[in-house]
């Protein structure tokens, strides 16, 4: 890390000096009498561009006097477009996901990018001039607020450079001469264009912005510049670390559920149309730049396939050994067939890149929305088991069992209906169609799929195999006897259930006793969502993720035939459940490799805790790395690992002075330093670890 890099890093994010140019005066009422109260009249796509307008406009332009990508939130809190009794009536009458703004969604960087905004305005003239009376004047209001964004980024952008002039920094100065108003000639001004957009979006009101494929449409200005001389590969890197440096800059003011949990995540490589591997020398220096800045923005994810050289693996596998908990893998040979089967063109499929987390999503297509809700296989399990007098033999359970999938899957599905977003016009400007259109892309884009999680799969399949084979099988245990103890929480019962915990069957060790069983789960899951269609025109595509849902799911669910009690956690996302006795990696990727996961796969990487000794040397990497292929040429659709050492998860949770922000984890579909995360994650963080291999 160059002496220049070094200091951004503690200027930014050690000693977080920057902080003192907040306006903190700016609370959340002075924005609701300052700004909100004021948009009374106005239609909701004039609310959302008057925001974006105020925040830009207040915003204080700093700029440090070497630094070579600038931008920094001086507003801390981005206002609402409506009142509180507003929005309250818009609940009312339909569905709102999240915070109901456009969010989690992946713009067309390449073409946005690639284009200046001089041409932008030039196209939405011309769509203007060609309005037709007989249109919805909605469309011409919209194609006005779409120039009126323009001006006012391009605005902010020039008191931007006015200040980089002001205070000597003439490189800052003369890249903001160029863009956002022209297409980028250099990878400086490209990576600058992006920080534009990005910060823009941030302050549009949309969260969970993510990257992309950077490598790929950011590769021909760096190889442009490295073939003409312009750049080294050296300062390349250094450029590249500054530019990772500005996604951690005002993190903190993001939305999410916690620190981290921003969706600033980054895909590299990928096969082609043609089946080439597309991993360059971008990519590689992204993974150096990650490594040695050792920081949990941007999230880096590979995608990866059977094709895919182990050295990169290896690359990989060096940033899981610095305790980052990425990158994630995703495996092309399942993705893409599942993308192509769900109805994405052959071009999009390959194009696909992971939304805030691991959700699959296009670049400036789709409009869907990957985590729209979730089925609970534990709450099918427990609210299937009430009728387990009636099941004669474990076929019928499983009837049932399956009766009960189908049952909660349509009662999700029916519930999104009516879903109401704010308008976002910056991000529609970047997205495909929407200025052909005339239309904001918070009303659909190419793709509006819904997508639905499915949580605690190795506790449901762990639960009916051990319900099989002591209550059908070896016939030890009375259907009465077992209720009972779920009934009173093994609360005098506790010979059960250290049997059902520890002498049942457990998903994880490539036994198909219980393996079989999940793999039923998720195929009934994908038939339950099959032909469904939602109310854009799109369909329901099943996932084996979790999100935040594991915490949810497993505190509302009562105890479990395997052993677990009320309360107790479940598996985050794809995984062994958090009581089972463990017989090695391998087997773990054995056991989740099974399905059919082309037909789950909306997002859910198998997560796995990894003792950090294991990294000790280049040679454990490498070994890392093996396992990691094995489980992509297996079949497996994702991954992700952590490095963890249970000792110091522990020292860190109750001396976090000790640590501040040394100690980076995976969470869920994100990474988080350890000693900022509540105190529900720190504890399921250390209960995966406790189960580590």
């Amino acid at each position: 890390m160059s002496e220049h890099i070094s200091y951004l890093r503690e200027y930014f994010i050690d000693k977080k000096i920057h902080h003192k140019f907040r306006q903190s005066e700016m609370s959340s009422d002075y924005l609701a009498n300052t700004f909100t109260s004021t948009l009374e009249r106005l239609s909701d796509i004039h609310r959302a561009t008057q925001r974006l307008k105020w925040v830009l406009e207040n915003e204080k332009p700093v700029v440090l006097q070497n630094e070579k990508i600038v931008m920094l939130r001086t507003v801390p809190e981005i206002p609402e477009i409506f009142s509180q009794d507003e929005f309250n009536n818009i609940c009312k009458v339909h569905y709102i996901h999240e915070k109901g703004k456009v969010c989690n969604i992946t713009p067309d960087y390449a073409h946005g990018i690639g284009t200046g905004f001089d041409e932008k305005r030039a196209q939405i003239k011309e769509r203007i001039s060609h309005f037709d009376v007989v249109e919805d004047k909605s469309v011409l209001e919209w194609l006005n607020c779409a120039l009126e964004v323009l001006d006012a980024v391009e605005a902010f952008c020039e008191r931007y450079r006015v200040e980089a002039q002001r205070v000597g920094n003439h490189e800052a100065a003369k890249v903001l001469s160029r863009v956002p108003k022209h297409p980028p000639e250099t990878f400086h001004e490209a990576l600058q264009y992006f920080r534009i957009l990005h910060f823009c979006l941030w302050c549009s009101g949309n969260y969970h912005n993510t990257v992309g494929r950077f490598d790929q449409y950011m590769y021909p200005y760096f190889a442009r510049d490295i073939e003409r001389g312009i750049l080294t590969r050296e300062e390349a890197l250094e450029l590249i670390q500054e530019f990772f440096l500005s996604f951690n800059k005002d993190s903190d003011l993001y939305f999410g559920m916690q620190q981290g949990d921003n969706g600033q995540s980054m895909v590299l490589g990928g096969l082609d149309m043609q089946g080439k591997d597309t991993f360059n020398a971008l990519s590689s220096l992204c993974l150096k730049a990650a490594l040695e800045l050792r920081l949990i923005d941007p999230k880096i994810n590979l995608r990866v396939s059977s094709k895919t050289p182990l050295a990169i693996y290896e690359e990989g596998s060096n940033l899981t050994r610095q305790g980052l908990g990425f990158p994630q893998y995703s495996n092309d040979d399942v993705v893409i067939k599942a993308l192509k089967n769900w109805g994405y063109s052959e071009a999009d499929a390959h194009d696909y890149v992971v939304a805030a987390c691991w959700e699959f999503i296009i670049p400036g297509q789709g409009m869907d929305i990957p985590n729209i809700g979730a089925l609970s296989f534990v709450e099918v399990v427990t609210e299937t088991l009430k009728g387990l007098d009636d099941c004669a033999n474990f076929e019928d359970l499983m009837a049932a069992i399956k009766k009960e999938i189908f049952r909660q899957a349509e009662k999700i599905c029916t519930g999104l209906n009516n879903i109401y977003m704010e308008p976002a016009p910056m991000l529609s400007i970047l997205m495909s169609g929407c200025i052909e259109a005339g239309q904001d892309i918070s009303r659909g884009g190419v793709y509006n799929n819904f997508g639905l999680h499915g949580t605690g799969l190795s506790t449901a399949a762990d639960s009916l195999a051990a319900v099989r084979r002591f209550i059908f099988d070896d016939k030890t245990v009375s259907k009465t006897e077992l209720m009972n103890a779920l009934d009173n929480d093994f609360i005098g019962h506790e010979k059960l259930r250290a049997m059902l915990r520890y002498d049942a069957p457990k998903m994880g060790n490539d036994d198909d006793y219980v393996d079989d069983i999940a793999c039923q789960l998720l195929n009934w899951f994908a038939d339950a969502l099959e032909g469904k269609q939602n109310e854009r025109g799109g369909i329901f595509r099943p996932g084996t993720g979790s999100a935040m849902y594991y915490i949810w799911h497993g505190e509302d669910a009562g105890a479990t035939p395997d052993g677990r009690k009320k309360g107790e956690a479940i598996a985050c996302n794809y995984s062994p459940s958090l009581a089972a006795k463990l017989d090695g990696p391998f087997s773990i990727i054995r056991s989740f490799s099974k399905p059919d996961l082309y037909r789950v796969a909306n997002g859910g990487p198998l997560t796995i805790e990894l003792h950090d000794t294991l990294f000790r040397n280049d040679e454990s990497v490498k070994k890392v790395a093996l396992f990691v292929k094995s489980y992509i040429d297996m079949g497996g659709h994702q991954l992700q690992i952590n490095a963890v050492n249970r000792e110091k998860l522990l020292d860190a949770r109750d001396n976090p002075g000790k640590y501040g922000n040394s100690l980076i984890v995976r969470v869920w579909g994100w990474s988080g330093y350890f000693t900022e995360l509540d105190r529900v994650y720190q504890d399921h963080i250390i209960g995966r670890a406790e189960v580590m291999l």
